[in-house]
């Protein structure tokens, strides 16, 4: 196992950390401000190792089948955690944490079918988009979080809580729209695979 699948992994580990964490106020209704110290690092050091992993392997070519397969989980794993944690704590629609499950479910069964041709699914402008909605969604749901359990009040709060609300319903759509075209992109390969 190569540093950058070895980062990979370390991410998918931190994920069920990160829940736990993120849990124990909901559960015992102690530790709130503790939680925040060690939460808001823990997804920073995620979010950064996704991109190192990438550019690791890049760089050095340690790019690998198991690293191809493991990066795209462990960004579901990680973001997906994030996800659940907020919609939880009733921040984030339950709808937009369905659309993103189901796409994500969804994308798996499209690269196994895709994987069975032997065809790589190549990443498109609104996978890109996905990430960084996710990306933002997940680091704005956080500092609301965060605000709630330092107990911050300040006037532009409302706006704050109806931003990252956008940003949730922006990470869905993105979700939703990247699937769609995932889907033409297999839907085209199966067709001129059937005419070939």
């Amino acid at each position: 196992m190569n540093l950058p699948t070895k980062i990979t992994v370390f991410r998918i580990i931190l994920a069920p950390i990160f829940f736990i964490i993120f849990f124990i106020p909901e559960w015992t209704g102690c530790f709130a401000v503790g939680s925040v110290g060690i939460l808001i690092p823990m997804l920073i050091v995620m979010e950064l190792s996704d991109v190192l992993d990438g550019y690791i392997a890049r760089k050095h070519n340690l790019v690998t089948d198991l690293g191809k397969i493991l990066d795209p989980f462990s960004d579901v794993i990680s973001r997906v955690t994030f996800f659940i944690c907020f919609t939880f704590t009733g921040i984030m629609p339950l709808w937009t944490l369905l659309i993103i499950i189901y796409r994500e479910l969804s994308i798996t069964f499209l690269r196994m079918m895709m994987m069975g041709r032997g065809t790589a699914m190549a990443a498109s402008i609104w996978g890109k988009a996905k990430a960084v909605t996710y990306t933002a969604a997940s680091a704005l749901g956080l500092i609301q979080i965060s605000i709630y359990r330092l107990g911050l009040e300040f006037p532009g709060l409302m706006v704050f809580e109806t931003v990252t609300l956008v940003f949730f319903i922006l990470a869905a759509a993105a979700s939703a729209l990247s699937f769609m075209t995932y889907a033409v992109n297999v839907r085209r390969v199966f067709k001129s695979n059937e005419t070939a």
